[in-house]
């Protein structure tokens, strides 16, 4: 049996979370990977902080070298969160040869190329599957199982707070703010919620994930990211009544050279699998030309499903003779010879307060017309204070033809309210 010595970067939720794990599931893990774990030091904030676990204070530290550059130790568990100085931390122990497992996506996402670089120059391993979707094996099904596909297409409903506010909004027809607020006081939304509403948690996710999948790096920066915090719940329920479910999804396509990456509120036919993941849980759906399609589903947030990947990762890296890295460049850039597209091509769905007066309507499809836009569905209601509703989800059709259209529309005739893509055929 091989004996792993580890240092924890933190100990706050998911590595309480671990710490469990791995003393009340230790003698599974003894028997299914022959790997035993033997934390000897722990770095915190706070030596005096009361822990969901009962945890030897001989093991606590404040000062980070008591781990990073301790030779006992040779693998190192970071869960501190946020991109500083958890990257440099992180850095410091792979200059050190130690091997890094993660739940970090964010400082995965903004310092991969560092962190890989410094991974492969000292020989030391760097796993992060917690990074996304929490338990759900995601990356190492990507890396792994799916090396004999061309993955064309990656959908991914990837952050619970955003998915339990907008199944809320879906069921109940709860506004945004009523149903951010609950969420805040359950402690599925962080005081602070931008990270999660605004997409960003998201974009650093599948910054990730479509850099796997395509074998070519796609940094953060060239994400497309739009949040949830303009959503307004009469759209959900229009799109309800036209067949569509509301989710904020994280898209990436490859077609050629061409990359597609995007994150922002998307209807989805209700007959999509996507469709019914509800509440906090998460889920991947991928298209590959040998697979076809699959999707993944689970808890993709929580101190014990996360732990379950962090574990996963811990084991995974102890049983290997040698580290796995990706084998593409990774740079801070997009890789040579790839081009990302701001002129993506779906479906959209509009709305439109318009004037109730003959023409409005010829006037709205003549300027989609102009644009090779056509309308798959409408739907109208009854005028209100001399303004109707307009709603209509188009075909397919490129996205900068559809901004054109819209700014071609007399705003005294009509006002458009809102904007939403669709995809998912």
């Amino acid at each position: 049996m091989r004996n792993i010595i580890v240092g924890f970067l933190g100990c706050g939720n998911i590595g309480c979370g671990v710490w469990k794990l791995l003393n009340e599931f230790e003698q599974d893990l003894h028997h299914r990977s022959g790997v035993h774990f033997q934390v000897k030091r722990i770095l915190v904030r706070d030596m005096k902080k009361k822990r969901d676990q009962a945890i030897p204070e001989e093991l606590l530290t404040t000062q980070v070298e008591d781990i990073t550059d301790d030779p006992e130790i040779e693998m190192v568990v970071e869960f501190m969160g946020g991109e500083i100085p958890a990257a440099q931390y992180m850095l410091r122990a792979l200059e050190h040869g130690k091997t890094v497992v993660t739940a970090n996506k964010m400082a995965l996402a903004l310092n991969w190329h560092l962190l890989q670089a410094a991974a492969e120059k000292h020989n030391a391993g760097l796993y992060y599957e917690a990074a996304v979707c929490g338990a759900i094996p995601v990356i190492r099904t990507t890396i792994d199982s799916l090396q004999a596909n061309r993955i064309e297409t990656m959908m991914g409903i990837i952050n619970g707070t955003t998915n339990y506010i907008l199944t809320r909004m879906s069921q109940e027809g709860s506004a945004y703010e009523d149903v951010l607020k609950d969420a805040q006081r359950l402690g599925l939304a962080e005081p602070d919620p931008t990270s999660d509403v605004e997409g960003f948690d998201a974009a650093y996710k599948i910054s990730i994930l479509s850099s796997l999948a395509f074998h070519a790096r796609v940094p953060f920066d060239v994400v497309y990211r739009e949040g949830i915090s303009k959503v307004d719940a009469v759209d959900i329920a229009y799109g309800k009544e036209l067949g569509y479910t509301l989710k904020l999804l994280a898209i990436a396509k490859r077609d050629g050279n061409v990359i597609d990456a995007r994150v922002h509120p998307t209807f989805i036919p209700h007959e999509h699998p996507l469709s019914s993941v509800n509440g906090s849980f998460n889920a991947v759906f991928l298209h590959g030309h040998a697979c076809q399609d699959m999707m993944l589903f689970g808890c993709g947030a929580g101190s014990a499903p996360t732990a379950s990947a962090v574990v996963s990762d811990m084991i995974y890296a102890a049983s290997r003779e040698k580290p796995h890295h990706p084998t593409f460049k990774n740079e801070n850039r997009l890789a040579d010879g790839l081009e990302v597209t701001n002129n993506w091509r779906c479906s959209f769905y509009l709305r439109f307060t318009a004037s109730d007066k003959p023409g409005v309507m010829a006037h709205i499809t003549a300027c989609l017309g102009n644009e090779g836009i056509s309308i798959r569905n409408l739907m109208q209601r009854e005028a209100v204070d001399g303004h109707a509703q307009i709603v209509l989800i188009t075909h397919e059709a490129g996205e900068c033809a559809v901004w054109k259209a819209l700014r071609a529309i007399d705003q005294n005739d009509a006002k458009v309210e809102a904007m939403i893509r669709v995809e998912g055929k």
